[in-house]
Formats: structure tokens, sequence, C-alpha cells
């Protein structure tokens, strides 16, 4: 029981740690921000954003809400047919909103945030109301930046994009902090006790948390994790270690000899958990709904744990690999080609970024480069129009090589390919990425 609380109740404890954490220092390029009030990045994310698989390709703007004082106004400026989307995740991580280019297009709009129960008036002018599922929110704003040079105007377009509320200043209620004597063995579950009062779930998902009574995590008032029995203990931390495993193992690259060698782990469906709240810019079909709600906890946990506030399948999909075409894991200590006969279908962009493991973190390098795609400066293609893209830890000697080089860190490794607004082949699977190919001199 207690591990089963582990998966359920991890998305939840990471995502607030990780609100918590940006209002206290930001994190990468993004400084540190208040309540509602926007966080920019003045430039791409590199190696210093400590943060699971942060792309390379667009400039965050990001902003925590606490919509406990009332609606909020927010108000987006016209790209120009820029690709851009602000996502809206609440705590559980659930994407229940898009606003950009692929939901609502690319001209300007203002749009009313509602919490949890509002029933007030909504105002003239606005382009619709989201409902938030959760008192607090967290906006994830990407503008596609095509370089240093695209910079400025990425600025200008932040600088329009705004948060103000509805009925004028109010006192916020924050995040609840949990007690902060219980036994660090027994800090996850306080803060999922805590947490989870506060920002209730779903009705079917109060109704699955009921079984977790006899944990403890239904309590209110004073901890019951302070001086709690020892046999408790017990399996809380047991538990605990059990849950944290069926995560990892969720998360684990394939086992040699499952799929084949060097296929790309692509699963449009992988933030498919959300099965209860869908607002503006999101699909309700059953194709973007998991079936099973407890197999959802387990797949909404592993999604927190490898890329949190990642997008649905529909926005941007992802693809992952951890070995060669010849089923080797993939490391700095060899090199290897990457050829797209064709380029991906998509009716964005896409690219290819690079990975540590396993914190999946972006991979320092001395040209300052941490993804590749179609719209890098100075590639150069076959005369039939192939691209190949070259990855290896030392810098290639031939200029053309040179030019499509994308550095790997000295020990393992795992890129990913991101797909924008990716078309309908790539969908249905009938579009299958390249495998990585280890060359025999490096």
């Amino acid at each position: 029981m207690a591990a089963d609380a582990y998966v359920y109740g991890y998305p939840l404890v990471f995502d607030v740690s990780t609100v918590a954490a940006f209002l206290r220092k930001g994190f990468g390029p993004l400084p540190q921000a208040p309540f509602n009030t926007f966080s920019h990045a003045t430039r791409l994310a590199a190696p210093d954003a400590h943060f699971v698989s942060v792309n390379n390709d667009t400039v965050y703007s990001i902003a925590q809400l606490d919509l406990s004082g009332g609606p909020l106004l927010l108000h987006v400026p016209d790209t120009a047919g820029a690709y851009h989307v602000l996502q809206f995740v609440d705590v559980w991580t659930d994407n229940f909103a898009y606003v950009g280019k692929r939901a609502t297009g690319t001209g300007a709009g203002d749009w009313l945030i509602a919490p949890p129960g509002w029933a007030g008036t909504e105002p003239e002018g606005v382009s619709g109301v989201i409902d938030a599922p959760t008192s607090v929110v967290t906006i994830v704003g990407r503008n596609a930046c095509d370089g240093p040079e695209d910079l400025p105007g990425v600025r200008a377009l932040q600088e329009q994009l705004t948060l103000t509320p509805l009925d004028g200043a109010a006192h916020l209620h924050g995040l609840p902090s949990p007690d902060p004597d219980v036994p660090e063995p027994l800090r996850f579950f306080e803060q999922l006790r805590v947490w989870m009062a506060d920002f209730p779930s779903s009705a079917p998902d109060q109704a699955y948390e009921a079984r977790f009574q006899p944990l403890g995590l239904l309590e209110e008032g004073p901890s019951p994790y302070r001086d709690a029995d020892p046999a408790l203990v017990r399996a809380l931390t047991e538990g605990l270690a059990a849950g944290k495993e069926r995560v990892e193992a969720a998360t684990r690259p394939p086992s040699a000899g499952e799929g084949p060698a060097g296929s790309w782990t692509t699963d449009p469906h992988l933030f498919d958990y959300n099965l209860d709240h869908f607002g503006v810019g999101t699909l309700s079909s059953p194709q973007w709904r998991m079936a099973d709600r407890e197999a959802s906890y387990l797949a909404r946990a592993a999604a927190a744990r490898a890329g949190l506030w990642g997008n649905h399948g529909y926005e941007s999909v992802y693809a992952a690999t951890y070995t060669d075409s010849d089923g080797r894991q993939l490391n700095g200590a060899h090199a290897y080609v990457l050829r797209f006969d064709q380029p991906p279908p998509v009716e964005a962009f896409w690219s290819v970024t690079m990975y540590d493991t396993p914190d999946y973190y972006l991979v320092d390098n001395p040209i300052d480069r941490y993804s590749v795609g179609d719209r890098t400066p100075g590639l150069v293609y076959a005369e039939d129009g192939s691209l190949t893209l070259v990855l290896q830890h030392r810098r290639p000697e031939a200029p053309a090589e040179a030019a499509n080089w994308l550095p790997t860190p000295e020990g393992d490794f795992r890129p990913i390919v991101r797909l924008y607004m990716p078309k309908t082949a790539v969908l249905d699977g009938s579009y299958r990425l390249p495998p990585i190919e280890r060359r025999r001199t490096g």
C-alpha cells in the first residue's frame, strides 16, 4: 500500500517541490520570480539548467500561479506566425490547457484563468476561460528561437506576456508547509499528506486515495509521522523504497533484446494520464486518454521523473534512445552518425538534443551546442538532400562533419528527438526515426 501511495503521490510531491524551488531561486537561465509573475529566460537552456530533459529549442517563460486570491487575466501577444505555446499544468502534473500556435493561433488574446469552483462573471473581450483544477498552477511558455540573433525578437514578445489579478491585489495562501519535525525517512509521506489535502484531486482519484487511510495520509491536523508506530515506520520506509524502484523501472532504458536494435522509444501518449480536466487547446477523445486509471498513476510518475512538464503528443512528440543500431549502449568513447534521408514530418520544427544519464541533463561542451535541428545554421546537406549528424565527444576533423557535430559526454548518453506539431505519420507510428550507427573508428 505504501508503495502504491508513493507511485500515486510522486508527481504531486515532485511538482510542488519544484514549484517551491523555482519560487526561491529559479533555475538555469530563469530567474526567481514570485507567484503570478512570469520569469523569462534571456537565452536558450544550457547545462546550468539542472532540469530533467530541458529543451534547447525554445526560450522559456515560466510562471507559478497562486489562484487563491482570485482569477488572473493573461495577455498573450501576437507572434506573427512564429511557434509558441503556453502549457498549463496543475500540481498533479496534468496538462489541462494550451494556448499557442497549434491550439489557438498566433494572434494576440486575453484569457481568464479561474481557480477551482469559481462562479464569477467572465469579463467582456476575453478570448476564453481557462478553468484550473488546482489553486496552484504552472504555466510553461515556450517561444521558438532560431539562435542568438533571434533573441531580441523573443524578448520583445516576452515583455508583452502579462498576468493581472482580475479583482486587484489579494492575499495569497501560497504553499502549505509540511511539519519540519517529521523524520527525514518519512518526509515524503508528510509532504504528500499535506499537499494532497490542500490540492484535492478529481473525484475518481479521491476514491482511490481512500485506501491510504491506514497509512495516515488522510489525517488532518498534527502530523501522524512525528512519533509514528514502529510498524508503520517500517511499512512506509519499505514501501518508499519499493515505490521508487517501480518508478525507476518505468523510466529505465530497454534491456538488450527488447525491440529492434537502436530503435527510438517514441510514445505520443506518454502524457495521456490526464483523465479528468480538458480545457482550452486539449483533446479529450479516447485516443488521448489512458483506458486504465490505475495504470495511469505509474505513467504519470514516470513522466514526471523523466520529463516533468512535458507536452501532450499532439503538441510535441519526444523520442529517446539509449543504444546504437547494434543494440549497444551509446557512450562518448565511440563516434556515431545519425542520417536522415528526409526531414521528420512536422508542421513546426524538429531537433535532436543531447543529455547525459542518469540525470538527463544537458551536456557541457566547448562549442555550446546542445541540440541540432532543421533551424540550426550552417548544417551541410548531401546532394540528395539527406542530412547526416555526427555524434561524438571530440570535434570532428572534417569541416562538413564539424558543421553537423552534436557533442556527446565522455560517458553514457541519451539523445532526444523533439517533433513540434507532429504530422499524422508521427502520431500513428508509420514514421520511424533512423537508428544511430556507431562508426568503426572515432
